[in-house]
């Protein structure tokens, strides 16, 4: 990023509590990715357009690989709405934290972010059979051969956390290496519950902004993300300029929610016994101890998996405290990564 850019930038969003980038102006905004922590964002190789003809994408990713071929990767998978840049503070504290050992790989699921859909029918499919697909056909685009890939450890927020642990079983059968599978503040028998209330609660939520810089303060005061650093890389990926000229909304929603609202019941419906039945180590990250479900409460009573709760963060784990999550992340890879022959992996049959 040219010296003169990054003063144009900074001149135009100091007003904000947090950096801000605004995205899809092409040129300027690959270069306003690379105020993340993400690669394509500052702090390693740019971000990547991976493409998938099996699944007519042309998938975004933001990857930093392990400093060595045996390292890890942690694969992650945002939830609805927003995009890979959530991992963002995220992936920085993984990669310093482990000394490059463990590398960090993100994705814009289909329809959210800079993912492309290369087909000739519009297709607004996003169910969890679709998701799930797209994600080990990134994965299998990235790292071809099993044998020689890295150890995935894969982690999801939200409806990306129903993402990963189906995931789980399709990588195992392709002979990918799975060190664990964590699930970031989703349980199903909450989720299931608040559905019907959904619509209630997006009726709080403007229609679109005026700038993305207004999009990050929105953000940052309603507490929807607790660290305005994080929030000015994110956020920006997740709106778009109104394609109506005469629109009375300068930006709008790159994915609006209420669009997802038929495929709600299949991304946690069944969540729960997919974590629990997970061939891996497993854990649950969750912001508060009140949201388990019966079957989880009694996976947990039998060791089935840990469970982490942080205090004082909102539904955005990630970005409200990255550095907590980060080590919480590095202390569960160390000891399923490297556990000692003969014992067994927490979570573990």
């Amino acid at each position: 990023m040219s010296d003169l850019y990054r003063s144009a930038l900074s001149a135009r969003i100091s007003k904000l509590p947090s950096l801000a980038s605004n995205e899809d102006e092409d040129d300027e905004n690959e270069e306003a990715d690379s105020l993340g922590s993400l690669p394509g964002s500052g702090m390693g190789p740019p971000a990547m357009q991976v493409t998938v003809p099996s699944r007519s994408l042309d998938s975004r990713v933001y990857y930093t690989a392990p400093a060595s071929a045996d390292g890890t990767v942690m694969v992650c998978h945002h939830g609805a709405g927003y995009s890979g840049l959530t991992f963002a503070c995220f992936a920085k504290e993984i990669v310093e934290m482990t000394r490059g050992e463990c590398g960090v790989l993100a994705v814009d699921a289909r329809r959210h972010g800079k993912t492309l859909s290369t087909s000739e029918k519009v297709d607004e499919d996003l169910s969890i059979d679709i998701l799930v697909d797209d994600l080990v056909g990134v994965i299998q685009a990235v790292f071809p051969d099993p044998a020689s890939a890295p150890t995935l450890l894969l982690v999801g927020h939200s409806m990306g956390g129903s993402v990963v642990v189906r995931c789980c079983p399709i990588l195992l059968q392709h002979h990918y290496r799975i060190t664990g599978v964590a699930v970031l503040d989703v349980v199903e028998g909450s989720a299931i519950e608040a559905l019907p209330h959904m619509h209630s609660l997006l009726n709080a939520r403007p229609d679109g902004f005026n700038s993305p810089e207004e999009a990050i303060e929105w953000h940052v005061t309603t507490n929807t993300i607790r660290n305005a650093q994080s929030a000015r890389i994110s956020i920006p990926s997740i709106v778009v300029p109104n394609p109506n000229p005469k629109g009375v909304l300068p930006y709008l929603w790159r994915t609006p929610l209420r669009s997802t609202a038929p495929y709600w019941s299949s991304w946690f419906k069944g969540l729960s016994s997919t974590f629990l039945t997970a061939r891996t180590a497993r854990i649950l990250v969750l912001a508060g101890t009140d949201r388990l479900d019966n079957e989880l409460m009694i996976g947990q009573m039998q060791g089935k998996f840990q469970m982490v709760v942080i205090p004082g963060v909102g539904h955005m784990v990630q970005e409200d405290a990255p550095t907590r999550l980060a080590e919480i992340m590095v202390e569960f890879w160390k000891r399923n990564e490297r556990v000692v022959v003969g014992i067994k992996k927490v979570g573990d049959a």
